[in-house]
């Protein structure tokens, strides 16, 4: 009975040795309990003014391209220059052989003298017979034929005389001499070869001129008609002239050259053709860009940069941001209870290091950047509000 009465007595003891042991236990596991709720770095949904640029492939040529041409026919003497130079205007290039043409003028200027004996005789009958027929010791006929014969020679002189001009041009084409200054390509035609006729060369060569090239590409007929009213409309606003004319004096093209550097000069449209192709559908459009360190050579191929239109207000967020899935894009927005959701949006063209989002999001959305991976749908997190710092300098 004792011992009963005694375990009765120690129950309230125990029970209460228990609870504590418990509470300790739960404190101490809540103190070593790491914090499930992650950091993650997020970016605000801003808008801004965001110029929209199109890509166009074109070709480079030089500002002037001559080709070089034989322009009398006969077999090459002499090579006067060293392949891919600049030149001077006035340059010998190329010697034709002279003797054929050489004596095609010694034969104009024999030719040339018995005419002009002629014309010396032809003028001497008319010097006699003109005082007779004046005291009429000879018939008018005879005048009138005298006259003539000395009409004939006086226009067979003349005649003779461009015989004899057009022979010194061709003796002078056998000397073939630059155009222009500028740089000259390979020869198409070796000493010895026979040229000027064909199917021998004719085009022996081209001299460029490089200090300035253009740079011709196609634009499509829609694309022209929207880049032309967009002008129209901007030169409305601005109170200015809105005839397409001035279209052509743009200043704001950029060339993209093949290893996907951006040229250093900045280039305008030169001229835009007059018709549109009706077999492509396409619009010639020549533009010119200065080229003072000689870089840049003709047929080239490059692409013209051109800012297409202006989008105003649209909201954009960093291209890290974005994930894209079969078409799909998607980035994690976090709303106001700090839980992430992934949300589907529409996108727009790129802008720099940014995205234009034309459906899905609005300005001021906290977008998660750079943790996507670290994510997923309805998970709380503790957001951590960063700047994103654009590395991309496009012109405005």
């Amino acid at each position: 009975m004792q011992f009963t009465s005694l375990n009765l007595k120690l129950r309230p003891v125990l029970f209460i040795m228990v609870v504590l042991v418990f509470s300790i236990t739960s404190c101490n596991n809540n103190q070593n309990k790491p914090n499930l709720t992650p950091e993650i770095p997020v970016v605000k949904a801003f808008k801004e003014d965001v110029p929209v640029y199109q890509d166009f492939v074109g070709q480079i040529y030089g500002q002037f391209d001559i080709p070089i041409r034989a322009r009398v026919s006969g077999f090459l003497d002499a090579i006067h220059f060293e392949e891919g130079t600049f030149i001077d205007k006035g340059k010998l290039l190329y010697t034709i052989e002279t003797e054929p043409y050489e004596a095609a003028l010694a034969g104009e200027l024999s030719n040339l003298a018995e005419a002009k004996t002629d014309l010396a005789k032809a003028e001497s009958d008319l010097g006699r017979i003109v005082p007779l027929a004046k005291i009429n010791a000879v018939s008018k006929s005879d005048l009138d034929a005298t006259q003539a014969e000395y009409n004939a020679a006086v226009a067979n002189v003349d005649a003779v005389e461009s015989s004899v001009e057009i022979a010194r041009i061709n003796l002078s084409y056998c000397k073939v001499k630059s155009p222009i200054h500028g740089l000259i390509g390979k020869t198409m035609a070796k000493v010895g070869e026979f040229v000027g006729q064909d199917p021998n060369p004719v085009i022996l060569n081209t001299v460029s001129t490089i200090d300035t090239i253009h740079v011709e590409f196609y634009l499509s007929e829609s694309d022209y008609l929207g880049i032309a009213r967009r002008f129209v409309e901007s030169a409305r606003e601005k109170g200015e002239s809105d005839s397409i004319r001035r279209f052509n004096k743009k200043q704001d093209l950029e060339l993209i050259l093949s290893d996907g550097t951006i040229f250093n000069q900045k280039g305008s449209v030169r001229f835009i053709d007059r018709q549109v192709n009706p077999e492509t559908g396409t619009l010639l459009i020549q533009t010119q860009f200065a080229n003072p360190s000689g870089i840049l050579r003709p047929g080239q191929y490059a692409k013209i940069r051109a800012r297409m239109k202006v989008l105003k207000n649209a909201i954009i967020v960093p291209q890290r941001c974005i994930s894209e899935y079969q078409g799909t894009h998607f980035l994690y927005v976090v709303n106001d209870s700090n839980m992430v959701l992934n949300k589907q949006v529409t996108v727009g063209p790129k802008y720099e290091e940014y995205w234009v989002i034309n459906k899905g999001l609005k300005v001021g959305d906290k977008v998660v950047i750079d943790a996507i991976q670290k994510v997923k749908d309805s998970l709380y997190i503790k957001p951590k509000v960063t700047t994103f710092k654009n590395q991309i300098n496009t012109p405005k």
